[in-house]
């Protein structure tokens, strides 16, 4: 079971400040999820009758990070509803606790273009961890 994952900080997202602009965490996030689901799920899922999407963000900034940071985020899912899911995530940079997020995901079926019920792979994903 893998929930850590690397990212790396690319030169465009560094402000004149020196240091990553707020607007990219939410799409690191988004990049460790992908990689998250592809490792732990599968890359053959089928997203479009097994898709989920988002309902709810939310980030907490502790400290900078800097372009030549080594990054990592860790995926932690924290709650298990009916049709929607929470997964937390810690940015580390170079060791150490810079960002805090969570996101609420709602299960849906892109097909039928309605909610759904948290598929059961979910469910035996989220209990290992």
């Amino acid at each position: 079971m893998k929930n850590k994952f690397p990212i790396q900080v690319r030169f465009s997202d560094v402000d004149s400040l020196g240091h990553v602009n707020n607007a990219y965490y939410l799409s690191y996030f988004e990049m460790a999820r992908v990689l998250f689901m592809n490792e732990n799920i599968g890359k053959n899922w089928n997203w479009e009758k097994k898709g989920m999407i988002l309902k709810k963000n939310e980030v907490e900034y502790i400290e900078p990070v800097y372009l030549y940071d080594h990054v990592e985020i860790e995926i932690i899912p924290v709650h298990l509803g009916n049709t929607s899911f929470t997964l937390d995530y810690v940015l580390y940079a170079s060791g150490q606790v810079k960002c805090k997020g969570r996101s609420v995901m709602v299960c849906f079926d892109f097909v039928t273009n309605e909610k759904t019920q948290v598929y059961d792979e979910f469910k035996t994903l989220f209990e290992k961890i």
